[in-house]
């Protein structure tokens, strides 16, 4: 077999588009200046600055002045989560969340536990999903905020993000979500959704690594995460990353626009490499729900195969896959979604993750598929499991 390289770790992260880059370029040697300068370099800068607020506050029909740059989707989270947390203390010490979202919120609440808050973390269902009934049963008269993802980054199952913050605004309680996986995806209005504070990412979008936002309903309070500038209205201080910014508001200019057309290429490519997946290798199963979920991210066991075997086998043939969130890339422990939808280690550790592009191709796809299975019939016949139930069988 010849070998090809294909990429289909979109989750992980996009590259950056032509179009994007383009609108970057002049921001590194041309408009270079200081975004909070007051010389005429500056104000170049700073015009390019909040023009990019207000491409994203359109994507999500939300105002300029609610948009907060940031280095990231962690770095919106840790402050989303701290920083609503210390500025509503006094108010209650109570937060819910689940136990399928992003690690930066699991972490930042798990900090915040040692501070003397507490956290309740809802579980899931077997497809992924958050049960509305048991979400109000945890709602308590000290309970400042709720923190629930709009889709998951490893099942990619997507939440009723709307019945939630319902949920949350009836008892007059703050409503975060994670949206970094989900924003360019699925349509976002955050007015309409009720969504108060809301974290999005630059990366997924075919922009820019390193710069990302958190949007902040006018009215709610919260604390900074950095001290010691002016920058971001004094909540968020450091010199402006003008070059990230100016990406992220082209790409997400772009991903809003053009997402229809994207959703259809890609659900189509979906729909193609399963069929062919189906046609080729048994006994494997998708992860999460089958209708409500990101069109692109398929989370997939394959019974008797070892995932971290699986994706090297597949890498040598150029071909990019992953075994679970890119940020839990270093560690070896069984992924904490997979493990609270059920599934039990084996079955964990035979999951890869494999994430369609909207640059795909269906002559990849068939790529990727002959390899799979190939791989797959190889890691089965040397697989312990298959081996002793062969044996028993003979």
């Amino acid at each position: 077999m010849e070998i090809r390289k294909v990429y289909l770790d979109n989750s992980a992260t996009t590259f950056v588009s032509n179009d994007v880059l383009r609108e970057m370029i002049p921001t590194f040697n041309s408009t270079f200046g200081n975004a909070n300068s007051s010389n005429s370099y500056g104000r170049e800068a700073r015009a390019l600055v909040d023009l990019s607020r207000e491409r994203i506050a359109k994507a999500i029909g939300a105002k300029a002045n609610e948009i907060y740059f940031t280095s990231g989707g962690t770095e919106s989270n840790n402050w989303a989560i701290r920083g609503i947390a210390h500025k509503l203390k006094e108010k209650g010490n109570h937060i819910i969340t689940s136990a399928i979202e992003h690690s930066s919120i699991l972490e930042s609440c798990k900090a915040l536990e040692k501070e003397g808050f507490k956290v309740t973390y809802l579980k899931a269902d077997a497809s992924g999903i958050i049960n509305l009934a048991e979400l109000m049963h945890y709602i308590r008269k000290d309970t400042i905020l709720i923190s629930i993802m709009a889709a998951n980054n490893e099942i990619g199952t997507i939440q009723n993000i709307q019945a939630i913050a319902q949920t949350a605004h009836e008892k007059g309680i703050i409503f975060h979500t994670d949206a970094v996986q989900a924003f360019g995806a699925i349509n976002f209005h955050v007015e309409d959704m009720g969504i108060d504070v809301m974290s999005i990412s630059s990366h997924k979008i075919y922009g820019p690594k390193g710069v990302g936002a958190l949007y902040i309903r006018e009215g709610v309070e919260i604390e900074p995460l950095i001290y010691g500038g002016e920058q971001e209205d004094g909540l968020r201080g450091g010199t402006s990353n003008v070059p990230g910014i100016v990406g992220f508001g082209k790409a997400s200019e772009i991903a809003v626009r053009d997402m229809n057309i994207n959703m259809h290429k890609i659900r189509g490519l979906r729909d193609y490499f399963l069929k062919a997946l189906t046609a080729k290798v048994t006994n494997f199963t998708i992860n999460g729900h089958p209708h409500q979920r990101l069109q692109g991210l398929l989370s997939i066991t394959f019974e008797g195969v070892e995932g971290e075997s699986l994706a090297t086998l597949l890498d040598m043939k150029g071909i990019a896959i992953s075994t679970g969130s890119a940020c839990n890339g270093g560690s070896h422990r069984i992924s904490h979604v997979l493990n609270a939808i059920g599934l039990d280690a084996n079955q964990a550790k035979s999951t890869v993750r494999i994430s369609i592009g909207k640059h795909n191709t269906k002559e990849e796809l068939d790529y990727v598929v002959d390899a799979i299975a190939e791989s797959v019939e190889r890691l089965r016949a040397m697989s312990p499991i298959r081996l002793k139930k062969k044996k028993l069988e003979d």
